[in-house]
């Protein structure tokens, strides 16, 4: 799939969500880089995104010698290494360090640098452990993460549980815990309290976000091939999303259009997958039927910044729904229908 002459905010969402599933990703990551070299962005404040994103391409697909190049190119089109954009382009470099051999040292030396944002950026964690198991060292994630854990929380001087935060914007602490829960059980790890304080926030997260829900729209937007797969596995959902994917669009516009006029701003929906919310509903020993699961699913969705999809786009633009076709010419008239 080739990129537009101009590449908009709206394309570099689509094509974080998309560009592994078309013909040629790396000719798509080696467009992104042209088109931030050449200008071609319409905001040129997304360069180090652009290349962050072909940084994140080049690494998945075992080119570490263009990843290597795309991601120090991100680092220097931020303003600055501390920039905290910076952070996802520095871990994908030394992911690429650690896959092309013999350069682990550096790999080490960069994560090392950015372990201190541990505490302060709710993204970290996932990056940097996602890093450190690439390298298959994954013993000295749950080491990092575990004493970040005890900072924190030695730090606040309570032995109550620390506040999750909004189910839209849980905090940092909340995902450290994740994450540590995460790689300890990839590790087989026993379990141990931190773990069922994990726990602990991950249900007052679900409880939070089904009180705030009520008879809303969760706004979780299911792909076509995700509704049709998510249909043939959970048919006891088509009241929920829709009998087929028009209807399930034609839900999300009008929900949408209703927050809006009740005066909500910053909306957008939530692309979610069948995987995510089976593998979200075993974690929970639970089921996809049960509203609450699907409310918890929903927030942790809500909680990545990658997964959202801004509403509503320009009239001309490409619609939210990840058709391909106009706004205007697709769901926007949903909501009148």
């Amino acid at each position: 799939m080739p990129t537009r002459d101009v590449i908009t905010k709206a394309d570099l969402a689509e094509l974080r969500r998309s560009v592994l599933g078309t013909a040629d990703p790396l000719g798509v990551a080696a467009d992104l880089a042209e088109a931030a070299e050449q200008g071609r962005l319409e905001d040129p404040d997304d360069a180090g995104d652009a290349l962050t994103l072909a940084a994140e391409i080049a690494e998945i697909r075992a080119r570490p010698d263009a990843a290597l190049r795309y991601a120090d190119e991100a680092v220097q089109a931020y303003p600055s290494g501390d920039d905290p954009r910076a952070g996802v382009a520095r871990a994908l470099r030394a992911r690429a360090l650690f896959r092309a051999g013999g350069r682990d040292d550096e790999a080490m030396a960069e994560l090392t640098a950015l372990r201190p944002l541990l505490l302060t950026q709710p993204d970290a964690p996932a990056y940097l452990s996602a890093a450190l198991d690439a390298g298959g060292r994954s013993s000295i994630a749950e080491t990092w993460l575990s004493e970040a854990v005890d900072s924190l929380l030695g730090e606040r001087g309570t032995a109550a549980d620390p506040e999750v935060g909004p189910p839209d914007a849980p905090g940092v602490a909340f995902f450290l815990l994740q994450q540590r829960h995460r790689v300890r059980r990839n590790l087989n790890l026993p379990h141990d309290r931190q773990d069922d304080l994990a726990d602990r926030l991950e249900n007052q997260l679900v409880r939070r976000a089904s009180e705030r829900q009520g008879g809303d729209s969760d706004l979780l937007l299911w792909r076509r091939d995700e509704f049709d797969r998510l249909l043939a596995e959970h048919a006891e959902l088509t009241d929920v999303y829709g009998p087929d994917w028009d209807a399930h669009r034609a839900r999300l516009e009008k929900a949408l259009v209703q927050l809006a006029s009740a005066g909500r701003t910053g909306l957008g929906v939530f692309v979610a997958t069948v995987a995510g919310l089976d593998a979200f509903a075993r974690r929970r020993d639970g089921d996809p039927s049960d509203p609450q699961i699907r409310a918890g699913y929903a927030a942790e969705v809500a909680a990545r910044p990658s997964a959202r999809v801004p509403w509503p786009p320009e009239r001309n633009d490409a619609c939210w729904c990840g058709s391909g076709l106009k706004y205007k010419k697709d769901c926007l008239p949903r909501s009148r229908s």
